[in-house]
């Protein structure tokens, strides 16, 4: 039995090998797990898109001589009932690392016959040590100790198989029709159109897109980043079929500066295995902070000013616009990520614990693992946190990385006509100004809610008192 639960590809998957390896037939099974598809992080259109790239495994799946067979409910009752149907010998599964997925693989362990498959990340989290055997909580040294240890060639890249036989006659559910994908999500899901971004991020040579994702990739108005994110999330394309296309890139170039995008690619791919790694050691980061002393920080907490950053109406451009690009696309850029998460946390003092949980309410690629390493990372709380003092001005970032206010004017269309001069900081136009753009500031778009300046000092006020409040005993995962 192959149990699907992050892998839904049919290229380069370990666990779906090991498989058709160990025996003649093989079943792909994947189960609505209640837990996961209705608890607090769940996200109607990550659910969507899930169901979307079943949809297109199946088929691919069809093509082979085999299908999916999907059940619904507890993982452990489910695959013994399974394995009485079918008399299946084994059930073979890519490893994950959160917490939830931990606690229900030993049970399944300690009842039937599981084995579990490396492939969620290059390096296994056991593997990335330090000298005494504990784990790296920096991500400088992590990362070159993950560059240390042999890496992936294209050899290493499983085919799909042409034929997965599967014995007839075992019982499916009908992948459900509901919650559908709207049409302002930007992706389509599945392995296929896994496979065609990645090819298409990084063919071409010194004019791939790949080359300039140093230069582009905090622009929130140009296409620069991969946007592989969601396919990474749910295995539509293996951590290493993006490792060694990063690879590849950058020893195809012999320019320096154009190797230099693959290697920041690379980098992000190995923040990724970080994140999970922290996860893995540390599963407590989802409920605390990593740093304890600011476990004691006093959030303002404001339940109004939450429903407005939510929202999208902050009065802060740059905020409002990648706001409600989440809540309708279910993606947001990563520049855009940090400059929310620092106006909810270090503008409004609001806990990160919120917006995190937002966050994983709307992302596609929602990720508990490097959606709780970000937050915290910005936050002030978490591994190579920002420093608690720094706090990101968001009209500087607005200037900087949307120059233009392309990607203003397309998401906030109250303010399409607010000329140039006043469109980062459209409380600082005249009035008839305002009326010539058809946008009155109060009506039409709202007043900043908070003083930057302000605010600013009140963080690092809060911050500071809680580092004094701490006892001389309170423990800080650092090197």
């Amino acid at each position: 039995m192959w149990w699907i639960r992050r892998d839904l590809r049919l290229r380069d998957n370990q666990a779906l090998q090991a498989s058709l390896t160990a025996g003649e037939k093989v079943i792909p099974v994947f189960i609505l797990d209640p837990v996961l598809l209705s608890s607090a992080a769940a996200s109607e259109k990550r659910t969507a898109f899930l169901f979307e790239g079943l949809r297109s495994l199946d088929e691919a799946l069809r093509w082979r001589g085999s299908k999916l067979v999907v059940r619904q409910g507890e993982a452990l009752e489910q695959l013994t009932t399974l394995i009485k149907e079918s008399k299946a010998s084994r059930i073979y599964a890519e490893r994950d690392y959160s917490p939830y997925a931990r606690r229900r693989d030993r049970a399944v362990r300690a009842n039937l016959p599981l084995e579990l498959v490396d492939g969620l990340t290059i390096h296994p989290p056991e593997m990335i040590l330090k000298a005494d055997g504990s784990p790296y909580t920096v991500f400088t040294p992590f990362k070159r100790r993950w560059l240390l240890l042999p890496g992936p060639g294209p050899e290493s890249v499983l085919p799909a198989p042409g034929l997965i036989p599967t014995p007839a006659g075992i019982e499916t559910l009908p992948i459900p029709d509901r919650p559908l994908l709207p049409d302002s999500v930007p992706f389509q899901a599945g392995e296929e159109e896994a496979g065609r971004r990645l090819e298409a991020f990084v063919q071409g040579g010194r004019a791939a897109q790949i080359t300039q994702y140093t230069d582009q990739r905090d622009r929130m108005d140009l296409a620069g980043t991969s946007g592989l994110s969601p396919y990474l999330r749910f295995g539509m394309l293996s951590a290493r079929q993006a490792v060694v296309a990063a690879l590849q890139a950058r020893s195809a170039t012999q320019d320096t500066r154009d190797g230099e995008g693959a290697e920041t690619w690379l980098s992000e791919l190995i923040w990724r295995e970080f994140y999970m790694t922290i996860l893995f050691h540390f599963p407590w980061v989802l409920r605390r902070s990593f740093r304890s002393v600011y476990d004691n920080i006093a959030w303002r907490n404001d339940e109004a000013q939450f429903k407005a950053w939510g929202m999208g109406q902050t009065g802060y451009p740059v905020v409002d616009a990648a706001m409600r690009q989440l809540v309708q696309s279910g993606w947001m850029h990563n520049r855009a990520r940090m400059i929310v998460a620092s106006f909810l946390v270090k503008e409004l003092l609001i806990d990160w614990r919120w917006g995190e949980r937002l966050f994983m309410q709307h992302l596609l690629d929602g990720d508990p693992a490097a959606n709780n390493g970000g937050w915290q990372w910005t936050a002030g709380t978490g591994t190579d946190a920002a420093p608690y003092f720094r706090i990101f001005n968001p009209v500087l970032q607005s200037k900087k990385f949307d120059p233009q206010g392309d990607t203003i004017r397309r998401w906030l269309p109250e303010l399409a006509q607010v000329p140039d001069k006043y469109l980062h900081e459209p409380w600082k136009m005249p009035g008839d100004i305002q009326a010539e753009a058809g946008c009155l500031i109060g009506r039409d778009y709202p007043q900043p809610i908070v003083d930057h300046a302000l605010a600013r000092l009140g963080t690092m006020a809060a911050y500071a008192l809680a580092r004094d409040r701490a006892t001389n005993g309170a423990k800080e995962y650092d090197e």
